[in-house]
Formats: structure tokens, sequence, C-alpha cells
């Protein structure tokens, strides 16, 4: 977060008469996009843009009798499903937290390239060996965002390259060809806080400034979670007070840029006047003490999100990109996270199916259909659910609503749990997270006896689960830095580098509180019943839906396995953009018409698919190499042989595996971004013998686990 009946279940759902239903109609009206955006490619008009991500919202089922939660969104599900294209073997990186997952699928790039790896905060080193924590959320140029000093000792951007300078931001493609971006609490493309964003945007001088000194909660309202990012000559954005789009490090370049920050500049540009954007329900949007504007990231729930969406979109911004907060945590004056099928879940399920069906409805009367309009939906990541059996047995949630007794991750204290059970008193701190970074005093490095001794220790600790009475052993993976290069964590900056990562038994979420266990280190958390974060398959499975011009209507499907990095290129190459840069991902030619692919691409789309099959298996964070390594370096970091013998032989190889699949996947890469954006020949011979490398890299490693 941001913080089999099926047919009686249907028919209770009013699922039936929603899928058996027509699909969209095609616009009736001439709706064209702003003169001069140029998102058009393959003989395909595209006028719009529209990209939604949830948190935390599951295709699949979470409790065999509970229909999962785009069950509960038939007006969501069918449009995908009759209009396009629903994939659900689609995955996460690692590690998947919300912060990670959006920005990767914002920008095509693994957690290595655009900064955010661990998320969705992290810690950094400070020159006397210990470390504050900083948040993944703040605005694209932004310094670290550690609020409680006054100038961060790491002096790397939140959204740092391998380089050490800014990554390159999402919105510049589109702002380039001409389009109008309108952001909607999509991470990091707008502000985040109200206290180093609004310096870093506005000055510390700034009347935005002393604003949010004097009434943050006002400052939130008017300056954080909205914006438009506005190509030259914006017509929208010239009905509203822009402030300059500064991106310095941006491939290729980027100047005389402007965009408006915070509802205070947006709403005026697109509502004609009104107070305030209203909901789809009808309401104005406002925070709790009623200010008009952004009320919240929890609060971005569907109605609030896709009210601004469309009302963007009414207005002449042709491109949205929003999230929307999840549906199973209480969002308001209460708080707390409900289990498949509580009344409370259900019930939130049923509001947003209803903001889907008058979104639909609403975009329909302003002629944005499949048929000029390319949609997006996806989640960040999939969770996994902490709770006991629900009561009574064979509730479904729909007509017999479900209770739970047990509900709540089980939190484990780490600092007191390795010095009970291993006397270990090695000074660190830890990103709390049910895939734990530990960072040990010092900076250490991975082979120092001392963080040797401490990875050994970790290994071993054991917990009784208070929900099943079982004695676990807290963490089942270990990534040392040569694990985490592999799995795309080690960013540009070495100071947020952790020591080592581990991935937790799901049910538990791992802190660093006192040092014994004085009070009880193994308890229930009831605040937060779903983890995510981890290396699990219930967590790294998620979901994508893809509607429009060229895109197939395959409906659900699970035929192809793509990831996060995969979205942007898909998207890129239907709309006739390109990055400057190489992206982590692929073109989904699967689930796109031959007629709609750039031409160069068309001819060679076989040779394509092969390659791009075993590219993704070959460099993808939860992919069948990253999967082998995890599980050796797990057993080589919790080794303990004669001069650490096994633990260095294990660091040799995986070494060696890495550097080759990085030579490898970089080749393929190459190929692949030049067959989709640069006109470049791939043969099936050349495409082949790739695939074959990667296959026989991918067995090796699998051997050495």
């Amino acid at each position: 977060m941001r913080k089999r009946r099926v047919t009686a279940l249907a028919l209770a759902l009013g699922l039936a008469s929603a899928l058996a239903g027509p699909a969209v109609a095609a616009d009736t009206e001439h709706h064209r996009h702003p003169t001069g955006c140029q998102i058009s490619a393959g003989g395909s008009d595209f006028r719009h843009v529209i990209y939604l991500q949830f948190d935390n919202v599951h295709l699949t089922r979470d409790n065999p009798n509970v229909p999962s939660d785009l069950e509960q969104m038939p007006h969501l599900l069918s449009f995908l499903q009759e209009n396009g294209t629903l994939s659900g073997d689609h995955h996460t990186p690692l590690i998947a937290h919300t912060g990670n997952d959006i920005l990767t699928s914002l920008t095509g790039l693994y957690g290595d390239r655009h900064g955010q790896a661990v998320s969705n905060s992290y810690r950094y080193y400070k020159p006397d060996g210990t470390t504050n924590s900083a948040g993944s959320f703040a605005y694209w140029t932004d310094g670290v965002a550690d609020a409680s000093v006054p100038a961060p000792a790491d002096a790397a951007p939140t959204m740092v390259g391998p380089d050490g300078r800014n990554a390159p931001a999402p919105w510049a493609a589109y702002t380039k060809a001409g389009c109008d971006f309108g952001a909607v609490s999509a991470a990091n493309t707008i502000l985040e806080n109200t206290t180093v964003d609004i310096t870093k945007v506005f000055g510390a001088a700034s009347p935005e400034a002393a604003e949010a000194k004097a009434d943050p909660a006002r400052a939130q309202a008017d300056y954080v979670g909205i914006g438009v990012h506005c190509a030259q000559h914006s017509a929208v954005c010239a009905k509203g007070a822009t402030s300059p789009d500064l991106l310095p490090d941006e491939p290729g370049g980027y100047q005389g840029y402007r965009a408006l920050y915070g509802a205070k500049a947006v709403d005026p540009a697109i509502t004609g006047g009104a107070a305030a954007v209203t909901s789809t329900a009808g309401k104005a949007i406002t925070d709790p003490k009623g200010n008009p504007g952004f009320p919240g990231f929890d609060a971005m729930t569907a109605d609030n999100s896709l009210g601004y969406v469309a009302q963007m979109q009414e207005a002449g911004v042709p491109v949205t990109y929003a999230y929307i907060s999840d549906a199973h945590d209480q969002h308001g004056p209460t708080s707390g996270a409900w289990g498949p099928g509580e009344a409370g879940y259900v019930q939130q399920l049923k509001s947003y199916d209803d903001a889907f069906g008058t979104f639909f409805q609403r975009l329909r009367r302003d002629g944005i259909t499949p048929s000029n309009t390319l949609f997006v939906v996806t989640a960040d990541e999939n969770d996994h659910f902490v709770g006991g059996a629900p009561s009574p047995a064979g509730c479904d949630g729909v007509t017999v609503p479900c209770t739970y007794r047990q509900i709540g991750e089980v939190n484990a204290n780490a600092r007191g749990l390795l010095a009970t059970q291993q006397g270990v008193t090695t000074p660190f701190q830890v990103h709390s997270d049910s895939a734990p970074n530990f960072y040990l005093n010092g900076q250490p490095g991975p082979a120092d006896p001392a963080t040797r001794g401490f990875e050994r220790a970790w290994s071993r600790i054991t917990a009784v689960n208070p929900i099943t009475g079982r004695t676990d052993t807290v963490s089942q993976y270990l990534a040392d830095q040569a694990e985490m290069r592999i799995l795309h964590m080690v960013t540009g900056d070495p100071l947020r580098t952790p020591t080592f990562t581990s991935f937790a038994d799901p049910d538990y979420y791992v802190t660093a509180a006192g040092s014994d266990c004085s009070k009880p280190c193994v308890y229930l958390g009831p605040a937060y019943a779903w983890n995510h974060g981890d290396f699990a398959p219930d967590i790294n499975t998620t979901w994508v839906g893809l509607v429009g011009p060229g895109v197939r209507h395959l409906g659900r499907t699970d035929a192809v396995w793509s990831d996060h990095t995969d979205l942007r290129p898909t998207m890129l190459a239907l709309l006739g953009l390109h990055d400057p840069y190489r992206s982590d991902g692929r073109v989904l030619t699967e689930y796109l018409d031959r007629s709609a692919l750039p031409h160069g691409l068309a001819g060679q789309v076989r040779a394509y698919q092969r390659l791009a099959a075993a590219y993704k298996q070959l460099d993808a964070g939860v992919g069948p190499f990253a999967a082998a390594t995890l599980r050796s370096a797990t057993a080589g970091i919790a080794s303990d042989t004669p001069g650490d013998a096994a633990y260095r032989a294990s660091t040799d190889r995986l070494t060696a595996l890495g550097a080759e699949r990085d030579r490898l996947a970089g080749q393929m890469a190459q190929l692949l971004d030049a067959s989709a954006f640069g006109h470049g020949h791939l043969s099936a011979d050349r495409a082949e013998d790739l695939a074959h490398q990667a296959d026989r890299l991918i067995r090796q490693a699998q051997r050495a686990g």
C-alpha cells in the first residue's frame, strides 16, 4: 500500500449480465486530441491514453469461496475481457513494493536503473557509518527525501540512475510529442509531500513554502498529488498558474517546458472555474478538513481518482496516469485491514465497481472509447493475506459475510530475536518489511566477519506463529550484494545499498525494536494484514489489462510471461513514441495486432517473440534465473564452513553467473530495442542462438542452486 459456486455468486454480484453485455460501443462523436499531440502509429489514431495502476487489487482469489477483487468489479473486468486482453501471468520486480513496482511500470526500468529498488522507504549511510531513513515517494528531481535533517549527507537524487544522475522522467516522451501529461497521484510524477518537494519545486522562500509551514494540511490539498506536465504551447496549461518543469539530466534535453503542480493550479485549468473537481459519485473532492483539492493518497479511491482522470480528459489533457488506492484497507477516520469476504471489504469493492461503471459511461458520452483510446490497467503487486480461517466455514462474502478471529501480519523484532536467540548485538538498522533490508553500522563489506556472522545468525532465527502455532524460520531467502545485483537491487548510489536483504516467510513483517524480548518480539499487528515486498508467487504474480486500437481481443489469457518493465515499451510501440534510453522490457507483440506494430518489427515478429521470451526468463527479477541464483545465494550465505569456503565459492559462482547474465541480457535487450524502435534487423537464426544461450545459462544457474 502507499501506506466455486460461480453461477450463484455471479448472479449475486451482477456478473452474469455484465459479462454477457455488449462491448463498449464505438464513439459517436468526432472527439479529436489536441492539435499537435502526435500519438498515432501503425494506422491507428490514438486520441487518448488512460493508464490506471491499482494498489494491491487482485485478479485471482485469496479465498477459493470468495470472488476476487476484479470479480467483484464486473464493470472493469468485463470492459477488459470484452474489449482487449487481460493477462494473469504478469509479474513484479523485487522488492515487490508500491514504490518500486509503480516506478518500474512508469519507466520500463528495474530499480537498479531508476533508483528505488528498496521501497517504500530506504536507508542511506552517513559519514559516521550509521544510517538514516528516506522516503521513496518524492518528486522526480528531488534529492534524498529525508526531512529529519536540513541537508542529507547523501547528495544523490531520489530517482538515481546507474551514472548517479537523475533517471529519465516518464512524461517527457509525451510532452515532447505535443501531449499534456496528467498525473493523478502517479508515483513521483507529482509532489509527494509538503516538505522537501515544496522546497525543490517552488523554492524555500516561496509563498508555497510559507503556506506549507503555516498550514501543512491546506498545502497538501493545494500542491500534493495532482499535476499536469505541459506540452509546449498547451492550451490547457495556459488556463492555470504554471511553474518551470525542470529536468536538467533528461537525455536529449528538456528546456522550455512548464507544469501545473497541485490542485490549486490544476483545478482552475480543467474545471472551468468550479471550486473543486467532483468524484464519479458527484461529490466535491476535498481533504478531511473540507479543503478542495488533493484528499490524501489513501483517499485516492476509485471514485476520486477516476473523477480526476475524467475531468482532465474532458478538459483536453489527452494522456493521464493515475493511482488508485487499495480496497482491502479501511480509508478515512477508521483504520485497519479486512480479510477476504468481510462486509466492509465487499462494500468497498462495490463502491469501486460503481465508480468504474460511471466512469466508462461518462467517457463514452465524451467519445472516449476503445476505438480511439489506449487503456492500460494493472496493479502494483499482489499481496499475501495474513489471518486465520474465516467464519462461518464456506462463507463467500457476497451472500454470507466472512469474519476473522485472527487477522494481521506477524511482527518480528529482529533486534530482540537476534540478541535472545543468537547472542548477536551488532549495531544495525533495518528497513522494516516482509522483505527487510539490513544495514550494519560501519557499512562492512560482504565478506567481513561481522557481516557473515550476522547473516548466519539471522538465517537461524525462528518464531512461533501466533496464527498457526507452528515454529517458523523467519527468513526464507537471503540476498547479499552479489545476489542483489542479479535481482536489479543495487542502484547508482552506493550509500543506499543494504548490507543484505532477507525475504521472510510472507506471514512476517520484520522490524528492529528493543534489544530484548521483555516485550513480545513476535505478535500480531492487526492494522495490516496484507504483506508484500517478498519473494513469493502470491505476491509477485499480478495482472495487466490492455484495451484500444491495435490490441488483440484475447480476453482472459496467461499465454505470455511478462513483468512491469514491459508495459512502457508496449505502450510506446503502439503510440509511435520512443524513449531516448533502452528499456529493460520488451514489446508484448503477442497481445497486439500485427498491423499495429512498428514497421520494422512487424516483419520479424516471430524472431522477436522467441528472443523476448528467453530474455525475460533470464533477466527478470522474479524469473527462473533469478529464482535459481536466490536459492543458491541463500544456501551460501547461511553456510558455516572453515575459512568460510562454502560462502566464498558460492559468491564466486554467483558473481560469474551474474556477469554472464548481464553480458548476454545486454545483447538481447539491445537487439529487442533496435527491432522495436530503431529499424534494426533481427534474424531468426540470431534470435534462436541467443535464446539457446539464455536457456543454457538458466540451466547452469539451476544446477548451481
